[in-house]
């Protein structure tokens, strides 16, 4: 009996590789190559990089011809700014691929999780302006939130240990269709679920803590999130290709989202992000974000003092350090033979939307880096670019 349970175990087993071999070999022969070769790569560019940073700037076409190829991925652009100055920004690839539409330094993508960033600058300058405190409770700018069995701050909203549960993938069916005119509007989807554990305690990513977080500037501010995103932090650091991502408005030079479904790369039609506000809903260019990097580090937006409580890791109850900020992956990597800080972020998951952001403070250094399809690894495109400059 032991020998024939084994068998037919061992006859389960080789039936479902072989049909998993099955399943991936025609996945994969239904995903045509967008690319034939990398040298085949359309690029656009605005001007072209000064002589000191021409060699970087050919090792960047390179590392992203190859991305697109290796990755089969339809659109990329990149940026780089150094002591202030972009020095290099390039798109690669097709923005729409029915139309060959190419993606230019201006095209639009969406930028998904790295919105947290830019919220995260929206709440530091109302801190500056005595508006919002860290360590105040939620609802002392949002007393509609229902109260939980423990009290929750805005600090530990930003910095994830709130207990706020993140979104399911499968929360609004195929993808999400409500569309929100203002940030508080998107809590109806969370605010009556219990918290996964007493706040301060552990951390777990949660976009909807950033939606609560979201309502909360617009509560200080006094008016609609995205407006006041737009006139308070966009629009004075030259951020003109920034804004909501907002499906039922025709926006220019905007990428085409696709995903990697069954048939290869289809478009991600019919997904509005709005309810997300800051945690995830802006359309943004990697040289926008770049100008986003030098504010910072020039200190010529917020305070020394104010950027430092941002991006300075948590610490929970027990004592241990968190790697994340308040709005702000944290992390330290090899760069030109030395390990160097990197505050930033990233997003893979957002519907037809992948994006790696990186600012290395003590080098003046700042990558952006978007791209047209969901979970494409851009963090390793911009960080080979990343080490480009600073060799």
């Amino acid at each position: 009996m032991r020998t024939e349970s084994w068998l037919i175990g061992f006859a389960l087993t080789v039936g479902l590789a072989i049909v998993a071999v099955v399943a991936l070999v025609t996945v994969s022969s239904t995903r045509q190559p967008l690319h034939p070769n990398a040298e085949a790569v359309t690029s656009t560019r605005v001007s072209e990089p000064a002589p000191r940073w021409s060699g970087a700037a050919e090792q960047g076409r390179q590392l992203a011809r190859a991305a697109l190829v290796e990755q089969n991925v339809p659109g990329l652009s990149v940026a780089v700014g150094v002591a202030g100055e972009i020095v290099w920004a390039e798109g690669f690839g097709w923005a729409n691929l029915e139309s060959q539409t190419a993606v230019d330094p201006r095209t639009r993508f969406r930028i998904g999780h790295v919105s947290k960033a830019l919220t995260s600058v929206g709440v530091g300058l109302l801190r500056e302006q005595g508006r919002l405190h860290l360590d105040d409770e939620i609802q002392t700018y949002v007393p509609a939130f229902p109260r939980k069995t423990w009290p929750v701050t805005l600090r530990q909203l930003m910095g994830h240990t709130a207990g706020v549960r993140h979104y399911k993938d499968d929360e609004w069916g195929d993808k999400p269709s409500t569309h929100c005119d203002r940030a508080a509007d998107g809590l109806n989807a969370f605010e009556h679920d219990p918290l996964l554990f007493e706040p301060g305690t552990t951390y777990r990513y949660s976009t909807y803590g950033w939606v609560l977080v979201s309502a909360a500037v617009e509560a200080a501010a006094r008016e609609p999130f995205p407006q006041f995103m737009r006139s308070r932090v966009f629009e004075p650091l030259g951020m003109v290709d920034t804004t909501t991502d907002v499906v039922t408005e025709l926006m220019p030079n905007r990428a085409t989202s696709y995903y990697r479904g069954n048939l290869g790369s289809e478009i991600t039609t019919g997904v509005d992000y709005s309810c997300f506000a800051g945690a995830g809903a802006f359309l943004s260019t990697p040289s926008d974000l770049v100008r986003f990097a030098h504010a910072l580090t020039g200190g010529t937006f917020l305070q020394a003092a104010t950027i430092d409580a941002l991006q300075s890791p948590q610490t929970l109850a027990s004592g241990e350090s968190t790697a994340y900020g308040l709005g702000w992956m944290l992390e330290s990597v090899d760069l030109a033979g030395g390990q160097t800080r990197v505050v930033g972020h990233a997003s893979r998951t957002i519907e037809g939307a992948s994006t790696s952001f990186l600012i290395f403070p003590d080098r003046g250094l700042a990558v952006a880096v978007t791209a047209n399809m969901s979970f494409a690894d851009m963090k390793s495109v911009a960080l080979a670019v990343a080490r480009a400059f600073a060799e």
